[in-house]
């Protein structure tokens, strides 16, 4: 199990969750934020930090949302395991479930 980055995040990237995670797992996307499945290790201290409650333990996301799990998956297929966010920065790249939304949050 893990924890995913959902919709709300979106266009927003607040970054709350990267400067709580203890891992270093949160990296970012041009219009998200992503939680690598293989270095979470689902201590939960993102989930309440997030202002737009963006972040769902695994099996706790709204049925909306739940393409984000394998948003969060796949984003990582050609990126492979890192071994923290820090190292690398943002990643030019979005999951087409991402890429394909219209701009978000309004006030960007």
């Amino acid at each position: 199990m893990t924890y995913v980055i959902a919709e709300p995040c979106v266009d927003v990237l607040d970054k709350a969750c990267i400067e709580e995670c203890p891992v270093d797992c949160i990296y970012e996307g041009n219009r998200m934020l992503y939680i690598h499945p293989d270095e979470c290790v689902d201590c939960g201290a993102c989930e309440p930090v997030c202002p737009v409650e963006a972040i769902f333990y695994e099996d706790d996301t709204p049925a909306q949302w739940k393409d984000y799990y394998k948003a969060n998956v796949e984003f990582f297929d050609d990126v492979g395991s890192p071994g923290g966010a820090s190292k690398i920065g943002k990643i030019d790249k979005d999951h087409p479930i991402v890429a394909a939304l219209p701009p978000m949050g309004g006030e960007h």
